[in-house]
């Protein structure tokens, strides 16, 4: 009998991942290398000085590619900053150049600065919204360019928060953070820029969503910052919480699907919502 041809949901077609070198950002990449999807993969790979766990660097971005490669995927990996709009570029025009479109993107880079900090700087403040909003549009216009160019359409999903429609990380006053509040004004920010795009790319059949994910078990969240800062504000820990029962944290691969379902057939007609994966933390 003749072996039937599996066929993958993005065969032949390329996205493009910010924050890539591990994470949520790997697993996006994994998983779209799986489906058939050729890789764009971008991370800063250093660290930022108000961030204070240890964030991605150049060997967890080589992971990714090895991880990508060891499944037979195509990947084109960068070492760029998302605040930098001319180098974004830049990367995504090599990136495009070697991999011949681009058809999804997945705006993920992102950072809690000031968390586990004693005296937290303004400057945390800047860091949160200068890559979580400014580097999302930054992501957003480099790829435009491209995105259009074929003729098909495409997607876009912006990593928002679940923050973004409840703040609780700083409930009371003592808490007060500079990286708190610009991590909550950039996740809050990314849902306005959401259907701003949603919105201007729609002739062009782009589809624009964001994703508002709860606490996922990634570096960000499980290298001890929070849970310092945690343990100094009990508050924080009692006002964090998901309904579901027994689930504290999800997983990246939480997150992947609801990118698998927002860029596949399967929601080629969904554009501009907001789609928790939460564990209804949105309605406690």
């Amino acid at each position: 009998m003749k072996e039937e041809k599996v066929v993958k949901r993005f065969e032949g077609k390329v996205a493009l991942i910010t924050g890539a070198a591990r994470g949520q950002g790997r697993s996006h990449a994994l998983r779209f290398a799986e489906e058939g999807a050729h890789i764009v993969a971008i991370d800063i790979c250093s660290q930022i000085d108000t961030v204070n766990y240890a964030m991605s660097r150049p060997a967890d971005l080589d992971e990714t590619v090895r991880l990508i490669e060891n499944i037979g995927g195509r990947i084109v990996a960068e070492k760029v900053d998302v605040r930098d709009g001319a180098a974004l570029r830049s990367a995504v025009d090599r990136g495009v150049a070697q991999l011949g479109r681009l058809d999804y993107v997945m705006a993920n880079a992102g950072i809690l600065p000031g968390i586990g900090e004693d005296d937290p700087k303004v400057a945390a403040f800047d860091d949160a919204v200068d890559v979580m909003l400014k580097g999302v549009y930054h992501t957003v216009e480099a790829s435009i360019p491209a995105l259009t160019h074929h003729g098909a359409g495409g997607a876009v999903v912006i990593t928002s928060s679940a923050i973004a429609d409840r703040s609780v990380l700083s409930p009371s006053f003592r808490t007060m953070n500079h990286g708190v509040a610009g991590y909550t004004a950039a996740k809050s920010g990314l849902i306005g820029l959401m259907h701003y795009y949603a919105k201007t790319l729609a002739e062009k059949n782009i589809r624009v969503n964001a994703v508002l994910p709860t606490g996922v078990a990634t570096p960000m969240v499980t290298d001890g910052a929070v849970e310092r800062y945690w343990n100094a504000f009990p508050e924080v820990g009692a006002a964090v919480g998901n309904a579901l029962p027994g689930v504290d944290m999800i997983e990246s691969s939480d997150v992947t699907e609801a990118m698998v379902y927002l860029c596949s057939e399967s929601g080629r007609y969904v554009t501009g919502i907001s789609l928790p994966v939460d564990a209804g933390f949105l309605v406690q």
